[in-house]
């Protein structure tokens, strides 16, 4: 299954950008419609490709739908974003991550009309990468509040959403040029806070003389600037990867590359644990004997999933 070496690869990378979101949300930038704003709006960059593939314009219901997925995405992140400035990452990420393929799963059901169902082996394997996910994050003093329940629940309906409005543009589209079509929809997205945010309009317009002195009205220093840069393009890297799995796998496929987020969760934690020791403002972890075993026991349910995947 080349899509599954290829996802891996993609929350990998994904990993390191919630770490740097992490980090860059309880600090440098002020609210995270701005940060939205900026990452759906270097979605314009995606324009490059044009010149290097067989780029045509899809019929109108396949524009519609692009733009739709792409707006969705967006969408996901801002409340991701608004998630993570307000709430920790260790009770936001694992709970999106439970509830994801949840959604992905249901929202195939409906728009296939149950015809789209996985194996029995499939089944077992989702089920083991869903418990892994929430296990290897999971805290028993550390309750999640409605207000958390509220955001995950919602922020994971539409990454889920998105994930399957991505694989309907794939099945009508070649990879590159619906990737294309979907990104545009993220930029109109982007306008779309700006048209509708006072305040962000004002960040936006502010007259400035210079890239760096435009970042620092947005409450951005030189060195968050270029972290900031370098997390967006590892995430969009990423992002390319997450489509390209999502392009490639069956439809009903499409809830397991969303349950397969519990590998992110793993290398999160193996990253975290490293910048604890280093850094340990920036992102603490509690380490006991109690935990370890308990995330041990998450990363077998996961490994076990990905095992019988693979197999």
């Amino acid at each position: 299954m080349t899509w599954l070496s290829i996802i891996i690869s993609a929350y990998f990378l994904l990993a390191i950008c919630a770490l740097i979101d992490k980090y860059l949300l309880t600090g440098p930038i002020p609210h995270p419609r701005v940060y939205a704003f900026y990452v759906g709006i270097l979605g314009i960059f995606v324009l490059l490709l044009v010149p290097f593939i067989d780029f045509y314009i899809p019929e109108t219901n396949q524009i519609i739908l692009s733009f739709l997925a792409g707006i969705v995405f967006v969408l996901a992140l801002f409340y991701l974003y608004k998630s993570l400035h307000l709430f920790e990452a260790s009770r936001v990420v694992p709970a999106i991550g439970g509830f994801g393929p949840l959604f992905t799963f249901a929202l195939i059901y409906v728009f296939s009309l149950g015809k789209e169902l996985l194996s029995f082996s499939e089944v077992i394997a989702f089920i083991l990468l869903v418990l892994g996910s929430v296990l290897i994050t999971f805290r028993k003093e550390a309750f999640i509040t409605l207000k958390v329940l509220r955001y995950s629940l919602f922020t994971a309906f539409l990454f889920s959403l998105s994930f399957v409005l991505a694989k309907y543009v794939y099945l009508s589209q070649p990879f590159w040029n619906g990737y294309i079509w979907i990104r545009i929809g993220g930029v109109f997205a982007a306008f779309a806070f700006l048209l509708l945010s006072p305040e962000l309009k004002r960040k936006i317009f502010k007259p400035r003389v210079s890239m760096i002195s435009f970042f620092s009205t947005l409450g951005f220093k030189i060195k968050t600037t270029g972290i900031f840069l370098f997390s967006k393009g590892v995430g969009a890297l990423a992002n390319i990867l997450q489509n390209w799995a999502i392009a490639l796998a069956p439809l009903g496929c499409v809830a397991i590359i969303n349950a397969i987020q519990g590998i992110q969760y793993v290398f999160l934690l193996i990253i975290a644990v490293l910048v604890c020791f280093k850094f340990p403002k920036i992102l603490k972890e509690e380490i006991s004997k109690k935990i370890i075993f308990q995330k041990t026991i998450a990363i077998l349910f996961i490994g076990a999933g990905l095992v019988i995947l693979f197999w």
